[in-house]
C-alpha cells in the first residue's frame, strides 16, 4: 500500500473517531466471509458502522486524536474491526448475541468518554443506559409524584361523597 493510501485512511479514520462518540474494537479472528457478512447486515440495522482496518493505521489514528487513546494499543493485534456507534450499549447489545460462539469478541471499547479493555468488560457496556433511555426514566420518576397526588385526591373524593351521602340518608 502506497504512503498517500495509508495517509487517507488514517485521515478517514480520524473523522470517523471524531464524529461518533463511541465505537468498539472487535476481534473478528475466524469469521467466514458469511458470517462476516450476516454481521455487517445486523450493524447496519442498528445504526453501526464496521469497519475492518489495518491495527499499525488505527494506532496512527489513534495517536493522531486529541484524546488520549493510549490503553487501547495493546489490544490492536490480530484481525480488528471497529463497530462507530452513536449509542454506547447498542454494539454490546449486538455482541452479546455472538457471544455463544465467541467470535467476534469484544477487544476494547471507548464509551461515555470511557475506556473498556477487555471481554469481560462487554456485560457492562451493555447495561449502559442510552440517551433516550435515560430522558425516559427521569420522566417517569418525575410522573410518578404526579400520579400519587392525583389518585390520592381521587380516593379522597369518593370517601368525602360516601361520608356525605351516609350522613345524609341517616335518620335523625
Amino acid at each position: 500500500m502506497r504512503k498517500e493510501v495509508k495517509d487517507t485512511i488514517i485521515v478517514e479514520l480520524g473523522q470517523k473517531l471524531k464524529e461518533y462518540p463511541h465505537f468498539y474494537l472487535v476481534d473478528v479472528t475466524g469469521l467466514n466471509a458469511d458470517a462476516t457478512s450476516k454481521l455487517r447486515r445486523k450493524c447496519f440495522k442498528n445504526e453501526i458502522k464496521m469497519v475492518v482496518v489495518k491495527n499499525k493505521l488505527l494506532h496512527k489514528a489513534f495517536e493522531a486524536s486529541d484524546i488520549d487513546f493510549e490503553p487501547l494499543y495493546g489490544t490492536l493485534k490480530g484481525n480488528t474491526a471497529l463497530m462507530f456507534t452513536n449509542v454506547a450499549n447498542s454494539p454490546a447489545k449486538l455482541l452479546k448475541e455472538y457471544s455463544k460462539e465467541g467470535i467476534p469478541a469484544l477487544k476494547a471499547a471507548y464509551a461515555e468518554e470511557g475506556i473498556y479493555v477487555g471481554a469481560d468488560k462487554l456485560e457492562e457496556l451493555a447495561s449502559i443506559k442510552s440517551k433516550s433511555e435515560l430522558i425516559a426514566d427521569v420522566v417517569a420518576l418525575l410522573q410518578s409524584p404526579a400520579r400519587n397526588v392525583i389518585s390520592a385526591l381521587q380516593s379522597g373524593a369518593g370517601t368525602i361523597h360516601g361520608v356525605l351521602k351516609t350522613l345524609g340518608e341517616r335518620p335523625e
